[in-house]
Order: C-alpha cells, then structure tokens, then sequence
C-alpha cells in the first residue's frame, strides 16, 4: 500500500506536506519522499528509506533545505518516489499509489514497441513509477496519458503529479478503489488519501475526486481535465483494516463501522447461542480494537486489554534483518497483564486472519500466561483470494492463506470449487473449515464476520465495494 500528500499555495507549503505525508506513515514502512517546486530553485526531492526509522525523524532537515510553494509527497510500501521525469510534457515529480499486476508486459511492450528504456534496480526490477510515468509520456497531454495509463495497467494506480510550473495534477483509480480527496484553505489546495491528514493540516474538505476523475489544481482553483466514470469498487478493507481511525471514505468513518462491525458479531454471536461464558472481550492490537470494543459494547460482556504491546522503543517501523530476531521483537513487544488473563475465558477480535503465523503466537502467549480459555473473532470474512489490485495481503501465494491450506489438507484442489461452502459457517464444510483452523492455532472457537455483515457495517451499497479476496467477484 502507500499513501500521498500533497499542496499547492501561495506561501510555503513544506511544513504542511512534511506533516501531510507523515499522516500516512500506518499505510506503508519501506519508502518516503518528497519532492517541492520553488520559481527560483526549481523542483528539489528528497528520498529515504523508512524500514528502521520514521518518516519524521529522516525527513526532519527539510524545512531548513526544501522550500516552495508546491510540494508532493508520499509513503511507499515499494518503491522509492516521488521520481522525477524530464520528457515531452516537460519536467515533473510523481507518485503513484496501488500495484500493477501486469508490469512486466507492459515493461516488454514499451521496450520492443517504443525502443525505449528504463532505469533498473538491483535485481533488473523497473520502478512501478517510473513505468507508469513512460505510458503517461506516449500522450500528448498529462490527462490522455493518465487514462491511456489506467486502461492498460491491471491493477489500480493513483496518481499525484506536480509540474514545472508549480500546478498539480491528481488522478483517482478508475474505479475508485483508493480515495482521493482535495481540500481547501485560505491559500490555496492540498490533495490528500487521508481525510484527516487534510484536516490536522489547516484544509477543509472540497471534494473527494470520483471513480478515474482527473483535476489540475493550482491555489485558487480546481479544474476537471477528466470526468469522473461511473463504476466505482472501493475497497473494503479500507475500513477493517488499514484505514486510518478518524479517516472517512465516501462518508464513513473507520472507527464508527468498526464499531457497528463487533456488535454485528455479537449480534450474530448471540443468536447461534455461542460464546456464552467469556470473562472479557479484548481486541488484537491495533486495528483489532474497535471491532472488539463494538462486540462488547452490544454483548454487555466487558471489554478488557489483557496485554499491551509496547510501542516506545519497539516501533512499527523497526524491522531486523534477521528472521529469528523479528520473532524475538515480535514477542517483545507484548506485555501481558495478568489479573486479566490467568483462568479467563477470553474472546479476541482480529482485523482479519491472512496467514495466521503471528496469530498462532499470539495465542499461544495467552496460554503460557495462564489463559483458560481462547476464542477468536475474524472482523472480515475468510479470505480466499490474494488480492490482485492493491496486494496489501503479506501471502504471495494464494496457498500462503490459512483458508486456502486447510481446505487443501482437508479435500485437496477438489474443495476450490466450494470455496462459498467454506466461507459460510452454517455449511458443513465451513464447519469443518472452522474447526480444522481452531486446532492449528490452538482456539476453542472461530468464527468470521459474513460479507452481508461487513456490507451492512460499511453502510455502501456491495455493489460499488471491491470484496475480490473474499468472493472473488471483479
């Protein structure tokens, strides 16, 4: 995943992308950087490498050596950007946000059609950016490439562009599978994948651009150079996982459907008659909370936190380059509490359940402390596909989803073509499905959240929700 910020004004605008971009840090922890445009300096950049460090801490010199009016920014799981690019439609950084699944023919279609080039990294692996940017370039207009761009590529690209003369331009997805919003100050425009970024940075809330739509923003206005499509298929794990807490897409808030998602499992809960004898409810740090403070919330069952990961000195973004020591930070970082813990009956609620490793851990950590007994809830339904627009699934390989592996233990390929079957828990092969889960990671119960459950929570009409790596269905 990733994230982008960006402003244009007529005063400084470094502080506000360097705070704008920093507020997209839980969407990515590779890549960050930044590019400005300053009349007389021209466009400057700076990139850096976030893996062990946070975007503030590395990009802290800026206000002492960026300066402009007009600024981009952006937080990357892949690859470093904003890129600078020098062609017929003249100077301009970009950044780009998605994944395109289709790079390398695209890659060879350029080189043997064009006789063009790109500037490889190690391993000969072309920058995302860079390609989307040649497919831009082959038209005579930033618009015309931006759509012949998104037509081509399978995937999903956002893009965020800003020119030698100090405008940008934003293009959504074409169908909207990621927001992008504009906002609006005294003084000009940002652009922002966050709404709250825009907030904290002084903008109100323009417009959130539609499904494929193209704008050029200057300070004082916001030109449509493509209209919006009608299709839109934004993301559903927006709000049960990766979005931001006090962000909005199209209207609803992340923290609020969060909370309406766990009392629809308590709801569901209490009407097959299970789950009755659980001391606390307790959320799986982070995003796993408010699903679990929703649940408790309507089950009238308290919510507690039996452990707390500690963050000061552990942060997300620190990652060991060895294996055994990521365990090793991973166990670190959680502190048990054990007055809540030892002889509790004790009900989890997890974002989701991917490969299942660290949830196996987790759990087994609440029985080293005494733990009586451990139910998990799944706050989205069981995912049966690795997504193929945005990849923000860590599984590679659609066989790396627990779902996936069990259901091969349990029938071989035979049991693909009843993934629905699996899905539902009321079909015996989801029952079986379950149970054959709960042994693996050691639980007394599983069950997962219904896609009817999470369409209800969301409050969108499913149709214009991307639910691909639940269903399947484009």
């Amino acid at each position: 995943m990733g994230g982008f910020f960006g402003a244009v004004s007529s005063r400084s605008v470094i502080s506000d992308v360097f705070f704008g971009t920093d507020y997209h840090s839980h969407l990515g922890t590779r890549r960050a950087g930044m590019a400005a445009y300053d009349n007389e300096i021209g466009i400057q950049r700076e990139i850096h490498n976030i893996e062990n460090s946070p975007f503030r801490t590395k990009f802290g010199k800026v206000f002492g050596e960026m300066q402009g009016t007009t600024a981009i920014g952006c937080i990357s799981d892949y690859d470093p950007q904003p890129k600078i690019i020098r062609s017929r439609l003249g100077t301009y950084a970009i950044c780009t946000i998605g994944a395109i699944t289709n790079a390398n023919e695209l890659i060879e279609k350029y080189l043997n059609d064009i006789g063009g080039h790109f500037d490889a990294m190690t391993g000969g692996r072309v920058n995302y950016t860079d390609l989307l940017a040649a497919m831009i370039n082959q038209k005579e207009s930033f618009a015309e490439g931006i759509k012949f761009a998104q037509d081509n590529i399978e995937g999903t690209a956002s893009v965020l562009i800003m020119k030698e003369d100090g405008s940008l331009i934003a293009a959504r997805d074409k169908v909207g599978r990621l927001p992008v919003l504009v906002g609006k100050s005294e003084d000009g425009h940002c652009v922002s994948f966050e709404s709250f970024a825009m907030y904290k940075t002084g903008y109100d809330f323009e417009r959130e651009l539609g499904p494929g739509e193209i704008v050029e923003i200057t300070k004082d206005e916001v030109k449509v150079l493509k209209e919006a499509g009608d299709e839109l298929k934004i993301c559903a794990f927006l709000w049960s996982y990766y979005g931001f807490p006090t962000s909005s897409y199209e209207g609803v808030n992340v923290e609020c459907m969060r909370y309406k998602n766990g009392e629809i499992m308590a709801r569901n809960d209490k009407e097959a008659g299970i789950c009755e004898n659980i001391d606390y409810i307790c959320g799986v740090p982070d995003s796993g909370t408010p699903h679990a403070i929703g649940y408790a919330n309507k089950s009238g069952t308290p919510f507690a936190r039996p452990f707390i990961k500690y963050t000061p000195t552990w942060a997300r973004s620190f990652i060991p380059a060895y294996q055994e020591e990521r365990n090793r930070v991973a166990k670190m970082k959680q502190i048990p509490v054990h007055d809540l813990i030892e002889g509790k009956n004790l009900l989890f609620v997890d974002d989701s359940i991917v490969r299942g490793t660290q949830m196996r851990k987790t759990v087994d950590f609440l029985y080293e402390n005494g733990a009586g007994e451990v139910h998990m809830r799944s706050a989205c339904p069981p995912i049966m596909h690795s997504c193929k627009y945005l990849n923000f699934s860590p599984a590679k390989d659609v066989m790396e989803l627990i779902t996936r592996s069990t259901i091969m233990e349990l029938e071989g390929e035979e049991g693909f073509k009843y993934l629905d079957e699996y899905s539902d828990s009321s079909t015996e092969r989801g029952k079986k499905m379950r149970d054959a889960i709960c042994e693996k990671l050691h639980l007394k119960t599983l069950e997962f959240q219904s896609l009817d459950g999470l369409v209800e929570a969301i409050g969108i009409d499913k149709c214009k929700l991307c639910t691909y790596c639940w269903d399947g269905k484009e």
